[in-house]
């Protein structure tokens, strides 16, 4: 069995097979802060999710897949109808990949691998998956890491603006709103970023925007709402913005996910 739903038990550390696949058609849900003993890939080829893992965030478009290795605490989060696909490999199949978080793009080839080995048997006779999972890590090899995992600052002084946040019950401010907001002065907040992040506040801020961008427009909303949404002062703006982002504009990148 691969297909599952929220009633089916799953525990992929209790499955002896060396690659384990999952698909399923999940509406609004949370996985909870979770580990894994193997390494996994998470995809969605319809909808958006959003991805909480080891310190960063990162949001996952049908173009998109996250790579987390063994061990690696993370949550994921859909907040409308998602098809979602697993992956999960034994850890002697994977020490040739490097042990961290990445989000790659996915390929045609790299989709279609991923669709069949998601619907795989969970008894499948190892001898029979080895063509497949070795062509499978060639194109993850080869697939473009893209720049979607976000850090996210610890510092206390940003405790409940950050919980806030990632609540989506508010937004991402100017850096002379936010010091009025969490009481801390501008240098004190750029401070704070730059060690944490490795970025300046208004950087960061872009980031989040970028990524909130994707999911919403992913989700179906119209340029003109989320450029209302993250505040930005004209539709002309927000694609100005986006195409700075990402080298398309929002017509574009969803022609590209409608393509994939």
């Amino acid at each position: 069995m691969a297909f599952i739903d929220e009633s089916t038990q799953f525990d992929v550390d209790q499955l002896s097979s060396e690659v384990v696949g999952i698909a399923a058609h999940i509406g609004k849900h949370d996985s909870g802060m979770h580990q894994h003993q193997k390494s996994q890939l998470l995809y969605a080829p319809l909808g958006c999710m959003n991805i909480t893992l080891d310190g960063m965030r990162c949001v996952l478009p049908p173009t998109r897949a996250a790579w987390i290795p063994s061990g690696t605490m993370h949550c994921a989060e859909m907040n409308n109808v998602v098809e979602y696909r697993s992956l999960y490999f034994a850890n002697q199949l994977t020490g040739h990949i490097e042990d961290r978080v990445k989000v790659v793009t996915v390929t045609p080839l790299l989709q279609a691998l991923i669709e069949r080995m998601s619907f795989w048997p969970w008894d499948k006779p190892s001898k029979e998956m080895y063509n497949t999972q070795t062509l499978f890590f060639e194109e993850l090899a080869m697939a473009t890491e893209e720049q979607l995992i976000l850090k996210i600052p610890t510092d206390r002084r940003l405790t409940n603006w950050l919980k806030a946040l990632l609540q989506r019950k508010c937004i991402a401010p100017p850096l002379n709103i936010l010091s009025i907001q969490v009481g801390a002065s501008s240098k004190t907040i750029t401070r704070i970023f730059s060690k944490e992040t490795g970025m300046h506040y208004q950087d960061w801020r872009q980031q989040w925007r970028l990524q909130q961008a994707i999911e919403l427009l992913t989700n179906g909303l119209q340029i003109n709402d989320v450029a209302y949404q993250l505040e930005f002062s004209s539709d002309s703006a927000f694609i100005a913005f986006f195409k700075q982002q990402t080298g398309t504009t929002p017509r574009q990148y969803l022609h590209k996910k409608l393509l994939f």
